[in-house]
Formats: structure tokens, C-alpha cells, sequence
């Protein structure tokens, strides 16, 4: 069997984009779109995500939307009622929404705490969940959009972490109890992604603004993460499931070796 251009299309598709209004959503959204799928996006920011959906309909494809909060799994449901009764299935869907703030743990209230909790596991398991029922007999695919934090020490943001690695056990089993489904399920790991939340946490930590170093030289930005989705939600990737790629220049593994200017490298 040879692998040809149109196993990378999404055409007759129908993808879930969940916090699409910018960033790695955004940019994962109108790459779908562009390789041929029709789009269901949601966000809270009404005035991006209309902006985003206009671009997909701009490319021919049907898009619909929903402004909620994910944490929210009432609103959830009812967005995948629209979606269902739009589409009629679901064939892919990328779990992108999710977010943190920088604390100490012990600093962490228990409200703020179960925010965390929510946006970054909670509402993965109700798209998931939700999602289910619409998948098609043939199979689908699950694309959990993960971070570096799931695989190493994140001080000042355990929780976060510690949710983000809750979806990487996830997707792991997951990918085991879907299997008979057709349905196959991976994640991607993002670090040195240039998108407003991580430059609004780089003002509060260094980030981008303290010289942090990827093996590549460089930070990526969305467009570097929509390729692994398209890849991931398209038959390229019909033999992977329960895996994680990584994408961030090289950070994973370079597990904290620096270049040293001296054209080597040192822990």
C-alpha cells in the first residue's frame, strides 16, 4: 500500500476544536479546515472564535460554533447537540482548552484548585464522553493536546501538571479501550509555543521573556503545533494510537542540557 497525498486530507470530516478563538486552536482549527474538514470550535471569546469561524467558512467549509466555558459540562452537551444535529457525527476531535495560572501550591485555594482540575481534565473527559456516541462505526481519532509539564517537574504550577499528565495516562488507556472502536487516540506535547498564554505567563516567570532555549534556537508558534494535528486526525497516523509526540524544538530531549556558546552543550 503507498502512502499518497490523499491520506493526509480531512475532506469529508468533521473535526472538534475545543478553545479555538486563538493560539494552538486557532491555528489547529483553520489547518483542518484548510486540508478539507468542516469545523465545530468553541471558546468564551465570542469576538475571536467569530473571526476564527469566518475564516473557515471563507474556505468553503461548514463551521459551527459555541461560546461557553468547557468547564462547564451542561454547555458541553449542548454544543455537541449543535454539532450532532449539524453533522450528524463526530470523526475527529482535538482536546485543545485548558489553562493555568502561576502559584505555590500550598497558596492554591480549593476553588482555585478545582478550576484547574476542570479546565485542564475535567471537560477533556465530557468532550470525550460527549463525543463518543458520534463517532461512525469506521473509527475516528482523539488528538489531546498535552504539555512538556506532563513529563517533568513544573514548580508553581503542580496541579496544571499534574492534569496534563492525568490526560497523558488518559490517552494512554484510552487508546486501549477504543481500539475495538476503530477509534484511536494520542496526544501532543507542546513547550516553547509563542501564544498569548504563554506570554502572558512569561511576564509573570521569565518564559519567552528570560532567554528560555530550545536545541532548535528558536520558539515555535501555532502553526508548529496544527501540523502534528492534521497529522494525527488524518489517515498519515492510522497505525498510531496511545502515543505522545512532542513538540517544542528539541526541550524534551534536551531534559535541561543548555548549549554552552562554545558550539557544545552543558546540564
Amino acid at each position: 500500500m503507498t502512502v499518497t497525498p490523499a491520506d493526509g486530507s480531512l475532506v469529508g470530516k468533521v473535526v472538534v476544536v475545543t478553545g479555538a478563538a486563538q493560539g494552538i486552536g486557532m491555528a489547529g482549527a483553520l489547518a483542518c479546515a484548510a486540508f478539507g474538514a468542516d469545523l465545530a470550535v468553541c471558546d468564551r471569546q465570542q469576538e475571536k472564535l467569530e473571526g476564527v469561524a469566518k475564516e473557515v467558512q471563507e474556505m468553503g467549509r461548514r463551521v459551527v460554533t459555541g461560546v461557553f466555558d468547557v468547564r462547564d459540562p451542561d454547555a458541553v452537551a449542548s454544543h455537541l447537540e449543535d454539532v450532532r444535529d449539524e453533522f450528524g457525527r463526530v470523526d475527529v476531535l482535538v482536546n485543545n482548552a485548558g489553562g493555568t495560572f502561576v502559584s505555590k501550591f500550598m497558596d492554591v485555594n480549593t476553588r482555585g484548585q478545582q478550576a484547574l482540575i476542570d479546565e485542564n481534565y475535567s471537560q477533556v473527559l465530557n468532550f470525550i464522553r460527549g463525543c463518543f456516541p458520534l463517532f461512525p462505526e469506521s473509527g475516528g481519532s482523539i488528538v489531546n493536546v498535552t504539555s512538556i509539564e506532563a513529563h517533568r517537574a513544573a514548580p508553581g504550577f503542580a496541579i496544571y501538571s499534574s492534569m496534563k499528565a492525568a490526560v497523558l495516562q488518559l490517552t494512554m488507556s484510552l487508546a486501549l479501550e477504543f481500539a475495538d472502536r476503530g477509534i484511536r487516540v494520542n496526544a501532543i506535547a507542546a513547550d516553547a509555543i509563542d501564544t498569548e498564554g504563554d506570554q502572558e505567563l512569561g511576564s509573570q516567570v521569565g518564559g519567552l521573556a528570560d532567554g528560555y532555549e530550545t536545541p532548535l534556537g528558536r520558539y515555535g508558534v501555532p502553526d508548529d503545533m496544527a501540523g502534528p494535528i492534521v497529522f494525527l486526525a488524518s489517515d498519515l497516523s492510522r497505525f498510531m494510537t496511545g502515543t505522545t509526540i512532542h513538540v517544542g524544538g528539541g526541550t524534551d530531549a534536551a531534559s535541561g542540557w543548555r548549549r554552552d556558546g562554545k558550539g557544545g552543550w552543558r546540564p
